[in-house]
């Protein structure tokens, strides 16, 4: 029987840097049940190639702020999203794809990472400098993800996973599956409490067990 936990995310989405603390628990819930976590990259933002406007700016910070009254999580508004920004989510989707490929136990941490540089200490998370040393707190040796990172494979790896979101239909995130032997339960699509989401979790996890 195969059963894993399918976190479909974007490390530069706010309400799954608001997510964050729920997620990490039910992953924890979810592993000390022997189920695996599987991360799938979800490209919020992708392929414009243009400069934030002001306006949206100005409408993303409110969102962040949304967020932060949501869920408690920080944010640094002052300074964030500078004149020129392209908030092109691609770069930190393909770093969470392959660490999962190098190093499949530092893709989490990596994910943890790259939400906290962008969203706490207002880094620049699309240059590919600032995720080769991300990557290389996480674990993996830097002149190895560098080198695996604008591969090919890792770019079609990502549009891989674009493609299987859309497909599903999935239109927000955070959004957490649970599969059984190939079949998907949805526990949630976009933000919910821990105190919601960890019984269900384990309402699953018991039926799961128990098949």
């Amino acid at each position: 029987m195969s059963t894993r936990l399918l976190y479909v995310m974007d490390p530069m989405c706010s309400w799954c840097w608001g997510f964050a603390p729920v997620a990490k628990a039910l992953v924890k819930q979810a592993q000390s049940a022997g189920v695996e976590l599987h991360l799938v990259v979800g490209g919020l933002r992708t392929g414009s190639g243009a400069a934030l406007e002001p306006t949206t700016r100005r409408y993303i910070l409110e969102h962040w702020q949304a967020v932060t009254d949501a869920t408690g999580q920080p944010f640094k508004r002052e300074g964030a999203l500078p004149d020129g920004f392209v908030y092109d989510t691609e770069p930190a989707c393909r770093a969470i794809v392959t660490a999962r490929s190098l190093a499949p136990d530092c893709a989490w941490k990596l994910l943890g990472l790259i939400q906290h540089a962008f969203y706490v200490e207002g880094r620049d998370v699309t240059l590919a400098s600032v995720l080769v040393e991300l990557a290389e707190q996480a674990g993996i040796p830097r002149i190895e993800f560098a080198g695996a990172f604008d591969r090919a494979e890792q770019h079609a790896a990502t549009a891989a996973d674009f493609t299987w979101v859309q497909d599903l239909g999935i239109a927000g995130f955070p959004t957490l599956l649970a599969e059984r032997n190939g079949q998907l339960a949805l526990l949630t699509n976009g933000y919910q409490p821990l105190s919601e989401l960890s019984p269900l979790l384990a309402r699953w996890l018991e039926r799961a067990t128990c098949a």
